[in-house]
């Protein structure tokens, strides 16, 4: 079969659509599988989930911890309590921790136990290999420090929450080659205290975190003005990686890669699979680690070296974010249910289901990829090739150019040869194709796109 397999890759080697018609899950470029669990997402679902966490008055990170029916520790035992249900309906697979830690922040009174609830669903066969998906659990009022009055949070962010409660939901009763981790944080208000937490969890298990799907407000379709938009979202993503070296830094000003991190691609992946699997919803992707002088959970992650990308609603209202419940000049001041629109909080969740599952079952990204090419008509492109990977897609694009336009099919040798296409003028990149026809990113040569944490290791 293997025989069988590179010989038909050698054919096929200049079709950019191999991979779309390898797959016998695959109609018109589209895998049936992604459409399937797209279809699953429930607004009802994400509306019951949404009221209830509303229903514990605040989820405050300093809030009261013992009650049953108010306070954060209400809301996480809750949540920790959807997720055993969970398991329990997909056979027990999805396994339920809670990381914690003993924090202090200029926003909390004192030492507070800052608590995450995770949902693991292990690889079959890549355990190491961790998609993640996170938004946090915790809310707030005008006051960051007030801890008593009530924070309904609907949508910042009960959406986000939402989401991961809704997606373990789903993709708990699939099996994957990859690990999926479904994590509800706490103290993001506080200072991204459960990103922290997250970010360390994660690496004390010694994972390959592939990428991180940050939602944070996700759930919101009308802005200040009184203008909606439900048929976009926003994908934020840092151009240069957090962990980059001086040296790194050199060879990537003067080489290029400022718009390439594995971040950037991520980013890219999701806008294609967006065009793809979804009906109405386009990715707007927004060349920044966050929204400006804001942030949020992933950039912990990003610091810690994983790739990671914010997903947030595309038009935002500041009087619902971060609000006493008032109302002012006719005005209604809060984050309360009323403000999310389930419709569209669903397909932001559908992309979420989707590009988890995509990632997945998808071999792991290239590794090793490097390019050569200085005083030569043609470019080179070597990688490490790996045992999952029934062939390669390279591509390139003008330097100008914020997506990748030109694709070409190689088998898994760990080269491939461009003839007649100058290195100068192209940025270049190399996806990994599964016998089944699933894909991974794009990954930039060298240590400015590399998918690793610790650096790019070179192609034997």
């Amino acid at each position: 079969m293997r025989i069988a397999l590179l010989a038909t890759v050698a054919l096929l080697a200049s079709s950019a659509a191999y991979a779309q018609s390898a797959s016998p899950q695959s109609v018109g470029g589209e895998h049936a599988v992604l459409k399937d669990l797209a279809g699953q997402v429930s607004e009802t679902r994400q509306r019951a989930t949404i009221q209830k966490l509303v229903s514990f008055g605040t989820r405050h990170t300093g809030s009261d911890t013992k009650s049953d029916k108010r306070g954060i520790g209400a809301a996480r035992r809750w949540i920790a309590a959807e997720m055993q249900a969970a398991s329990k309906d997909c056979g027990g697979r999805l396994q339920v921790e809670t990381p914690s830690r003993i924090m202090t922040a200029e926003r909390l009174a004192g030492p507070t136990e800052v608590v995450n609830v995770v949902g693991v669903l292990p690889g079959t066969s890549d355990p190491g290999r961790v998609i993640v998906i996170s938004g946090h659990y915790d809310s707030r009022v005008t006051d960051p420090k007030d801890f008593t009055s009530d924070a309904p949070g609907a949508n910042d962010d009960g959406s986000g929450t939402a989401a991961v409660i809704e997606a373990a939901r789903i993709l708990c009763k699939q099996q994957f080659p990859a690990t999926l981790v479904f994590a509800a944080l706490a103290g993001e208000e506080q200072g991204l205290l459960g990103g922290k937490i997250l970010a360390d969890w994660l690496s004390a298990k010694g994972w390959r975190v592939e990428a991180d799907l940050n939602n944070d407000i996700i759930g919101n379709t009308e802005g200040m003005s009184g203008v909606r938009d439900n048929t976009h979202v926003r994908v934020f993503s840092e151009g240069t990686r957090s962990t980059e070296t001086p040296e790194e830094a050199n060879r990537r000003r003067y080489n290029g890669g400022e718009v390439d991190s594995p971040s950037r691609n991520l980013a890219r992946y999701l806008d294609v699979l967006a065009d793809r699997y979804l009906t109405n919803l386009d990715v707007v992707m927004v060349y920044r680690t966050d929204r400006f002088g804001r942030g949020g959970d992933q950039v912990e992650l990003l610091r810690a070296g994983y790739p990671a990308v914010r997903i947030t609603e595309s038009t935002e209202n500041y009087t619902r974010q971060h609000q006493d419940l008032r109302t002012e000049n006719g005005i209604r001041y809060g984050d309360v249910i009323e403000g999310v629109d389930f419709p569209y909080l669903a397909q932001v969740t559908r992309l979420n289901v989707v590009a988890m599952a995509a990632l997945a079952l998808a071999p792991a990204p290239p590794t090793g990829v490097e390019i050569a090419g200085a005083v030569s008509p043609d470019t080179t492109v070597k990688w490490k090739p790996a045992p999952d990977a029934a062939a390669y897609r390279v591509w390139w694009r003008r330097t100008t150019d914020p997506q990748w336009t030109y694709s070409r099919v190689v088998p898994p040798t760990g080269q491939a040869v461009l003839k007649a296409v100058n290195i100068d003028d192209w940025f270049f990149g190399l996806s990994a194709i599964g016998a089944d026809g699933h894909e991974t990113p794009v990954v930039f040569p060298g240590a400015a796109g590399t998918f690793e944490r610790g650096g790019v290791k070179p192609a034997s």
